[in-house]
């Protein structure tokens, strides 16, 4: 079966991309993904050189690398059901045992690995999209955007007198309420900080106690939370599989057209908050609600955009050698994903290294830049002897309830 080699090119982009995100999440404390202000607060990382790292991750890669991951995984979802239902199987319910297989295997990614795994979330997004992926593509498409932009405008809204007031509280013109406001949005996210410290100090099975007992049903929460961003994703991703986007059905002038507009009001827009916020030392609380609700449109646009570029550039990307690892690292994006936890655990859990709140924004780069050139290194030459990478290998296998031949 052959594969589309702009999917693996963008797969591999994201998988990477991913990380100079995630990197914060690993590094610690959990609020390094919110703002550098409030790492500064309970750690000693103050450097100018963190909040440019820190702007430098907002403008080219946050929520960016997410929107195209979802956007891939609901183009897999109809290109998987398609090839399935022409060579005579039933793709829907096939596609439906790799989504609940996916689902346990996040579910062990969040107990032995890393609290923000992300395979649950596309595993319940996967099987909603999936039960919706004959309708028409106008249909599709009108429901993802009036999901997807009505949601978060209205959490954007939301959060707005929040935000009113942490900008009076920090020009001096606070009333008392505000403040009060503030203050209350302050308390449980520093306590949560103070536990996050807490159990960095803990063992493996400590931590897998704690997270057994303490919060069982946080990829749950986790679900809810980004429901109404992924599951629009992917049936955006769905259309543009169907229309022929990765296949290079779209004419070039299009997706140079793409590529250009929305490359660069996307990029414009990140860039544009980012000054704001960069000057305002990236206030938490506005810091929240442009993350959760308001770059959403960036988002998007900007991974259209980097979807678009991919296309136009893979005939000849792909026959590079930079192409042919990134069309590997895609290949075993799954494999990379969740080996990158298990690494980054490693370096920065007390069962590893211990390294915990040890680095800010400018000094983890280097673990993600030695992460890429491992993941660019070893995925091809896996390859070179195996079909599939391990975990691709283990998840067909469960699919097909046997153990498949994976050596070439």
């Amino acid at each position: 079966m052959q594969r589309l080699v702009s999917l693996d090119l963008l797969r591999g982009i994201a998988v990477l991309g991913i990380l100079a995100i995630n990197i914060a999440g690993f590094a610690g404390p959990r609020v390094g993904t919110i703002s550098p202000s409030l790492v500064a607060a309970v750690t000693e990382h103050r450097s100018a050189l963190d909040s440019w790292a820190f702007a430098f991750s907002l403008v080219f890669f946050e929520g960016k690398m997410r929107a195209l991951f979802s956007l891939l995984f609901g183009a897999g979802i109809v290109l998987f059901c398609e090839r399935k239902d022409a060579a005579g199987s039933d793709g829907d319910a096939l596609q439906a045992r790799r989504l609940f297989w996916l689902m346990a295997l996040g579910m062990a990614h969040y107990l032995l690995l890393w609290w923000g795994d992300i395979l649950f979330v596309y595993a319940i997004c996967g099987l909603a999209a999936l039960t919706l992926r004959r309708l028409n593509e106008k249909i599709l498409l009108i429901g993802a955007l009036v999901l997807f932009y009505g949601w978060h405008l209205w959490g954007l809204l939301e959060l707005a007198p929040l935000v009113h007031a942490e900008t009076a509280l920090r020009e001096g013109v606070a009333t008392g309420p505000q403040a009060d406001r503030v203050a209350a949005w302050f308390k449980p996210v520093m306590s949560t900080v103070a536990t996050e410290m807490r159990e960095a100090d803990l063992g493996f099975g400590q931590l897998l106690l704690v997270k057994l007992t303490h919060r069982p049903l946080w990829l749950v929460t986790m679900t809810w939370s980004s429901f109404a961003e992924t599951l629009p994703l992917m049936m955006i991703g769905m259309v543009m599989y169907r229309r022929g986007f990765f296949q290079a059905g779209v004419s070039r002038l299009r997706l140079r057209t793409l590529a250009v507009w929305a490359t660069g009001c996307g990029l414009a827009l990140s860039a544009g908050f980012t000054a704001w916020a960069f000057a305002r030392g990236f206030p938490p609380i506005a810091m929240e609600a442009a993350l959760a609700w308001g770059l959403v449109l960036p988002h998007l646009l900007t991974a259209l955009g980097y979807a678009a570029i991919v296309v136009l550039a893979a005939p000849r990307l792909a026959t590079s050698l930079p192409g042919r690892c990134l069309v590997a690292a895609g290949r075993m994006a799954f494999s990379n994903y969740v080996a990158t936890s298990l690494v980054m655990s490693l370096c920065f859990r007390a069962w590893g290294l211990g390294l915990f709140a040890d680095f800010g924004p400018a000094l983890q780069w280097p673990f993600v830049m030695l992460a890429w050139l491992a993941m660019l290194c070893w995925s091809p030459l896996w390859l070179r002897h195996f079909r599939r990478g391990p975990l691709e290998w283990l998840w067909r296998s469960l699919v097909e309830a046997k153990p498949l031949q994976n050596r070439r």
